[in-house]
């Protein structure tokens, strides 16, 4: 039998244990400002007029950037005073802050906080339960308590999904044909992309974000102005409070939050409260039905078992959540994105 010196060291297992790495890097080079002083010098710059900008040192500003070079984040061209760098075209759209399509702000969550609670993920496997308490010294009990602790992360996490539905909201709300709702509640809608989108493809229709009292507030100063009037606000906890009879109720990434019995709970509520002829999207990121993939899905459902009390599911599984709650017609659609849809008629 041969022994396991035979074998060269599988690429794949380097690779993802230098994940951690490659994330970081680009975290570090988004939190320190590396894209978008690139983007506001409009020409290349050498390391040391990156570092001196940064006010960083110039060994570690140089061996980031040539890492970041390395990952095609940013490209490098060598001239007689040595090496200038540039943003990639990715870079400009996705990684500075002034970018329509910006990622920024869900990237510093990941670096800042969900890395945090990713550090325990053995005890979350071998517990069941997220890791809120070992990671910030918080109850664990209440998820969303947790991720709002602070006005600070609030506005992060708001920020950060935000960014999410700038690349994926239009696909998830063009999956059906919703011209028909023209009364629509986004339940737990934070910072409003979302519903900014859906009324950008649907100009008949208005839509209210149902969401917690200090969410609300956050969201009209940082997030929506008052001119944009097909959007408007709600406050509540949609698990305590009612639900107002509405078309249709859009649940974007709520379901996964929880376990099947607060699901079915809140699934409840929404079919009791929504007009005959009414509906539910759900907007979510969908599993393989035998659950093989996709990886992105597989690794999120992770995230869920270290910062909520929830799962990713199959098509088939938020169907009979639906069906348990009363809604009929369910049909389920791909984008090809991050995020799916599911469409449940009353």
């Amino acid at each position: 039998m041969s022994s396991t010196e035979d074998f060269d060291y599988p690429e794949i297992i380097v690779q993802y244990s230098n994940g951690f790495l490659i994330s970081k890097v680009m975290f570090t080079a988004c939190e320190l400002g590396v894209f978008d002083l690139l983007l506001e010098s409009g020409k290349p710059l050498s390391s040391d007029a990156i570092a001196a900008h940064l006010g960083a040192s110039t060994m570690g500003v140089e061996r980031l950037l040539d890492a970041c070079a390395g990952l095609k984040l940013l490209a490098v061209e060598m001239t007689q005073e040595g090496a200038l760098y540039r943003n990639t075209e990715i870079s400009n759209i996705y990684l500075t802050k002034s970018s329509p399509k910006s990622q920024y702000h869900i990237m510093m969550y990941y670096s800042n906080t969900v890395y945090l609670c990713w550090q325990y993920l053995a005890d979350s496997v071998r517990e069941g339960r997220n890791q809120y308490g070992r990671a910030f010294g918080i109850s664990s009990k209440d998820p969303f308590g947790a991720m709002y602790r602070s006005d600070e992360e609030m506005l992060k996490f708001m920020a950060g999904q935000n960014s999410v539905w700038s690349i994926c909201g239009r696909d998830v709300l063009a999956a059906f044909d919703l011209s028909p709702f023209t009364q629509i509640y986004d339940l737990g809608g934070g910072g409003g992309a979302l519903a900014r989108e859906c009324v950008s493809l649907y100009p008949n229709s208005t839509v209210t974000i149902y969401d917690l009292p200090k969410v609300v507030q956050v969201a009209k100063e940082q997030f929506v102005s008052p001119e944009e009037r097909q959007i408007a606000f709600h406050e509540g906890d949609f698990f305590i409070d009612s639900i107002p009879e509405a078309e249709l109720y859009i649940l974007s990434k709520i379901l996964h939050d929880w376990d099947d019995d607060k699901c079915k709970q809140l699934l409840a509520k929404v079919y009791k409260a929504c007009k005959p002829g009414g509906g539910v999207l759900l907007v979510e990121s969908l599993l393989n039905e035998d659950k093989s993939g996709p990886v992105e899905t597989q690794l999120y459902s992770m995230n869920m078992l270290v910062q909520t009390e929830g799962k990713e599911r199959t098509a088939a599984e938020y169907s009979k959540l639906l069906e348990a709650a009363g809604f009929g017609v369910i049909q389920a659609k791909r984008t090809g994105k991050l995020y799916d849809a599911v469409l449940g008629r009353k």
